[in-house]
């Protein structure tokens, strides 16, 4: 028994517990190629016992690469899960967002292929029958499912993230459902409503990010249920991200941007709902509002990491609407059930085509924070492929929230560390390799130099203005220089809207790959990279 009850206690449509049967018992429900949906959203709420008993039979059968299925999840998961499968060569296809060394090393090689997409579009296009359209049903074949319990009708009760639960529930005629009785039950957490299809989809009534619209538990036909497994496992949840110095600074710099927009009145003194993506600057922000003089605040996220119980527990905080708790395993999560009547009151977990819906995020008004790997001086960001290649994890939900924020901020340090030049290497470019956000859906630029407020400004406007206020004072002058001598030829040949040149505008990062360095000599035509 549980120290939070028992199976029996938690499945109470008690017709389903003859389908109760062990993890390596579901073994004969799997068979190579499958296209299966797991629920989990960051490592929070993701099936366990089950994927980790597929993966010790391949590995006891020495299966690896005979037996690979295809991935639909929410986001990523846990490392022991997916990225153990992809060292097990068990992965196919992946989408639409990934964490792990080996599945990004997969994906790297071309050995599994991974679709990158929007999070709420994914969301949408999952239960639109998008991803399983060339199939002979036109559904996944298996789905597994983490829930805290099964209510008398059958619903289904997430744990720490809702997900794309209900479009699984949609396309998915079989479920495996794991019920977690080793960590406190999350039921009354979930505000869940179901979308419909076009042309029947349904107004998202949410007015304010406390708002409840739906019902605490996801509805499920318990005839699609094939069996019931037992899990005493936790999340595996992301570790806490130190603050630094140019973290700190940066979070100084948005904070100050903040009051002065309140000032101006464009912003009300308890700002309007934020959203916050994840990693060092995002929890500097956080740890600034705590310490600030800002009350009442609001939260309209994808995530909440562990800062944001800070934020609660300061006081400052009144509630926080996300799809998932990604808190850390240690002291994340402990902290988190030591207190969690208090924290579950204030929180509401949502389904990843609410939580990420461009319709609410646009009527809340909600401020969007997030870091690109780099950005070129014309205000477009790259999220997600290091050199324009190589995938790091996808794009998330930041497009969803940036597009569509009342105030769209990217905050990134002005260069990252290398080992092959002191100054690091530039996080401000003459044009980004690859573009994940446009121009037209960047408001602000942060950095550790400083704040580029961009409304408002034309291309060549903009591009001094970023480069003063955002690039590092060893950069300025290459990118400046770089700017006029773009602007000289564009202008003479009358197409210098957002002047470029083509054979020089990645000179940057091929003396980065050459030469080991991105501060470059000139910029010479010839591409002098000696």
């Amino acid at each position: 028994m549980s120290d939070y009850g028992t199976l029996e206690s938690r499945v109470r449509m008690k017709s389903l517990l003859s389908k109760v049967m062990k993890p390596e018992d579901t073994i004969q429900f799997f068979k190579p190629g499958m296209n299966l949906g797991w629920s989990g959203f960051t490592p929070a709420g993701y099936p366990k016992v089950v994927p980790i008993a597929l993966a010790d039979y391949v590995e006891k059968n020495n299966l690896q690469g005979k037996w690979k299925f295809n991935l639909f999840i929410g986001a990523s998961v846990g490392v022991e899960t997916e990225d153990r499968w992809a060292a097990l060569d068990m992965i196919d296809r992946r989408w639409p967002y990934q964490t792990g060394k080996n599945i990004q090393k997969g994906i790297n090689e071309g050995r599994i292929r991974m679709g990158d997409k929007h999070l709420s579009l994914f969301a949408q296009d999952l239960g639109y029958g998008f991803y399983t359209k060339d199939t002979e049903t036109g559904k996944l074949d298996l789905g597994i499912i983490e829930v805290s319990a099964i209510t008398e009708d059958g619903g289904l009760v997430p744990t720490s993230s809702c997900a794309v639960i209900p479009e699984i529930l949609m396309i998915c005629d079989k479920i495996i459902v794991e019920v977690n009785t080793g960590e406190p039950s999350f039921e009354g957490m979930h505000d869940i409503m179901v979308l419909n299809h076009p042309p029947k989809r349904q107004i998202i009534p949410i007015t304010k990010a406390n708002d409840r619209v739906g019902t605490t538990y996801v509805p499920c036909d318990p005839n699609k249920i094939i069996a019931i497994v037992e899990s005493k496992l936790r999340d595996k949840g992301r570790a806490f991200s130190e603050l630094d110095d140019t973290s700190d600074t940066i979070a100084a710099h948005i904070l100050d941007f903040f009051d002065f927009e309140v000032k101006k009145g464009r912003l009300p003194k308890n700002l309007l709902p934020l959203q916050s993506g994840v990693g060092s600057i995002a929890n500097a922000v956080v740890g600034g509002l705590v310490k600030g003089h800002f009350y009442n605040l609001s939260v309209y996220t994808e995530v909440l990491q562990d800062t944001m119980l800070d934020l609660f527990d300061s006081g400052k905080l009144d509630f926080a609407s996300a799809c998932s708790l990604s808190l850390s395993e240690d002291p994340g999560f402990p902290r988190f059930f030591e207190k969690m009547d208090f924290y579950a009151s204030k929180i509401t977990l949502r389904p990843l085509s609410i939580s990420n819906s461009p319709e609410v995020i646009r009527r809340l008004g909600a401020i969007a924070m997030n870091t690109p790997v780099e950005f070129d001086i014309y205000g477009h960001a790259n999220s997600t492929l290091v050199g324009g290649t190589r995938m790091i994890n996808g794009i998330g939900g930041s497009g969803d929230f940036l597009r569509n924020a009342y105030l769209s901020i990217m905050h990134t340090p002005s260069v990252r560390p290398s080992k092959t030049d002191p100054i690091g290497i530039t996080c401000v470019v003459p044009k980004a390799p690859h573009i994940d956000h446009t121009e037209h859906d960047i408001d602000v630029l942060v950095t550790e130099q400083g704040l580029a407020d961009l409304r408002g400004l034309a291309p060549k406007d903009r591009a001094r203005e970023i480069i003063k206020k955002c690039a590092h004072p060893e950069y300025k002058p290459i990118l400046m220089e770089y700017l006029e001598m773009a602007e000289r030829e564009c202008f003479r040949k009358g197409v210098g809207h957002e002047p470029q040149l083509f054979d020089r505008c990645f000179k940057m990062q091929l003396n980065l790959e050459r030469n080991g360095t991105m501060r470059i000599k000139n910029w010479d035509i010839k591409v002098d990279l000696d």
